[in-house]
């Protein structure tokens, strides 16, 4: 879940854009060659940047949170979207090929560990990766957290949110037969992968769109149109990780595994109006979390180009950087 961000409004707060100093694809098995690109210090504090969707992909804005001189950023692009190959695929595509994929990363830039920054499906994967492998974590920097629940699930596809937001919501149900409403999650996966590349579209904007109204508390309900190839990309992955449950083993795995990280420092940066992922998950984590600060953002809803939200990261990212957290 993380679509979008409106730019603008939080470039005040960002570092200048920067270039890339490293692009590759990197064959990780199975098919799959995934896009990573470096940027910043290449002697610098290492830290890994986890996109959103899952299916949205990087962008050279994720670069912009982190002081140049100081940090060597990775960003790379999840199985299936983004630069990577194959487009759209969701074959040998789980949560556990990405935890894979994040190790192999590190281990192909020979970094011994690193700090992971990751907002929304970014913050669970976070959380995965570093429930996994906690001697590779030295710090967790997490926005609009989501912790691949069937509650947050329900919340968002099973009309919680379109109680707040009824005009984007009748668009998104709309397109599906009334008698296939009690399940859209499994409604729009029959047609996001139907074979069909122009049903495929179609769904996958539709899909695309319900997000994308609702991620900046400054949003009027309205969206506008999604490429086709990144809507449908977006869509089916998304659509694919959230029928499987996120492929952990049972409802609420998070949670229950957070003692492996208690001692990894963290800090929780949350959008006090995020309608996409309510403020529960981050108050919850942070309450079995005693390493981790949370900073709740008034007047801030899910998008990373919140001003309030993009203020507190580099505010956070800098702190760190000068050894005061």
């Amino acid at each position: 879940m993380d679509k979008y961000p409106d730019q603008k409004r939080a470039v005040q707060y960002l570092y200048p854009p920067i270039d890339a100093f490293d692009q590759r694809m990197l064959g990780v098995g199975q098919g799959h060659q995934i896009y990573v690109e470096q940027c910043g210090n290449p002697n610098g504090i290492p830290v890994v940047v986890l996109h959103g969707g899952p299916g949205g992909g990087c962008s050279p804005a994720m670069r912009r949170y982190f002081d140049p001189s100081v940090y060597r950023v990775i960003l790379f692009d999840q199985r299936g979207c983004g630069r990577s190959r194959p487009h759209a695929s969701v074959e040998n595509n789980t949560t556990w090929h990405l935890v894979a994929d994040i190790e192999r990363i590190r281990h192909a830039l020979d970094i011994d560990s690193w700090i992971v920054f990751g907002g929304s499906w970014g913050a669970t994967l976070a959380l995965v990766y570093a429930q996994t492998h906690p001697e590779s974590v030295t710090r967790l920097v997490l926005r609009g957290v989501f912790l691949m629940t069937q509650s947050e699930l329900d919340w968002f596809y099973g009309g919680g949110a379109g109680k707040f937001w009824p005009e984007p919501w009748e668009r998104f149900v709309s397109l599906i037969p009334e008698a296939e409403r009690g399940n859209l999650i499994a409604a729009y996966h029959k047609r996001l992968f139907s074979g069909d590349i122009t049903q495929e579209i179609r769904y996958g904007r539709a899909w695309s769109a319900w997000e994308n109204a609702l991620a900046s508390i400054h949003s009027n309900g309205a969206s506008g149109e999604s490429p086709g190839d990144y809507a449908r990309a977006f869509a089916r992955l998304e659509n694919h990780y959230f029928i499987n449950d996120g492929f952990l083993e049972f409802d609420g795995q998070i949670i229950a595994n957070m003692d492996r990280i208690s001692h990894i420092p963290g800090h929780i940066v949350q959008g006090r109006y995020d309608m996409i992922c309510p403020p529960t998950s981050a108050w919850r984590i942070s309450e079995v979390w005693p390493s981790a600060e949370l900073r709740m953002v008034r007047n801030a809803g899910h998008a990373l180009s919140e001003p309030g939200i993009s203020a507190e990261l580099v505010r956070i990212m800098d702190r760190i950087a000068e050894g005061r957290t």
